[in-house]
């Protein structure tokens, strides 16, 4: 795996930042290692609308990333336990560094989880399910979505997107049976396509360097996104984590960006003109 998560231990990252608490579960006999094993067709099934238990694993990648990038803004594409960790992130990071980020670093949404999901229903049970002291770092939206095509190719789009400037966006959505319309006839809403959505495509070029994004699966979305990509990203496939990674590693825009970079990934991440 990448050194984006060297020196990460998922149970002892589990146990010392009390992810387990957050979603009031009994660690007792639980692998936070192990991937959770399912059916062939149960991420692809439609009627399927019993959320899946916490995938420790996952959360406490993202949780890491989040906290030792020194993140201030996230977009998350897709809602779900995800958001809980995130929304976490970014409180801990605001009691650590929010007079610094306040007083040097030029963030319109500083410690902020911009959430964006299809569906409005699913939206609100997220927020009920809200840690009380988490609620006002997450901005929920919903967006209807749409097959159409970006480079002459059959993609899906929001209808709106937050108009934030993330340094992290994390993936995992829409949900390709809530797509609507097709493009020639083909569309997501089916168990053998996959979901292809091109939203990041249109927000790449107002993207920082420093940024990183994260594709939870969706392999076949991911290599869409690497191959339509026009700037300069250090791009990761972690099987055994069933992740994807994409790194913004250009020089910085300027005095502003260069001093976001050393703040949250240091000297040695600075890329020369």
């Amino acid at each position: 795996m990448s050194n984006l998560f060297q020196g990460l231990d998922i149970r002892a990252w589990c146990e010392a930042n009390g992810l387990y608490a957050l979603f009031n579960h009994d660690p007792a006999g639980v692998d936070p290692t192990r991937k959770l094993e399912k059916g062939i067709y149960e991420t692809v099934d439609p009627d399927n609308h019993v959320p899946f238990p916490p995938e420790f694993d996952d959360l406490a990648r993202l949780h890491f990333l989040a906290r030792t990038r020194r993140v201030t803004t996230v977009l998350e594409i897709g809602a779900g336990k995800s958001t809980v960790v995130l929304a976490d992130a970014m409180r801990r990071n605001q009691a650590e560094y929010g007079e610094y980020v306040k007083a040097n670093l030029r963030r319109a949404n500083p410690f902020e989880v911009h959430t964006l999901d299809q569906s409005a229903e699913w939206i609100e049970v997220c927020r009920r399910t809200l840690p009380a002291e988490l609620t006002g770092y997450v901005h929920f939206q919903s967006a209807t979505v749409r097959m159409t095509t970006f480079n002459g190719r059959a993609c899906t789009l929001y209808s709106r997107i937050p108009n934030v400037c993330p340094d992290l966006i994390y993936l995992d959505g829409p949900d390709q049976f809530a797509v609507e319309g097709d493009v020639h006839g083909i569309s997501t809403r089916s168990a053998d396509r996959l979901p292809m959505s091109a939203d990041l495509l249109l927000l790449e070029p107002f993207l920082l360097p420093g940024t990183l994004i994260v594709v939870d699966g969706r392999t076949a979305n991911a290599r869409f996104l690497r191959n339509n990509f026009q700037r300069p990203w250090r791009y990761a496939h972690h099987v055994e984590a069933d992740l994807h990674t994409f790194e913004l590693v250009e020089p910085p825009l300027g005095k502003l960006n260069e001093r976001q970079i050393r703040f949250c990934l240091g000297d040695g991440a600075l890329v020369s003109a």
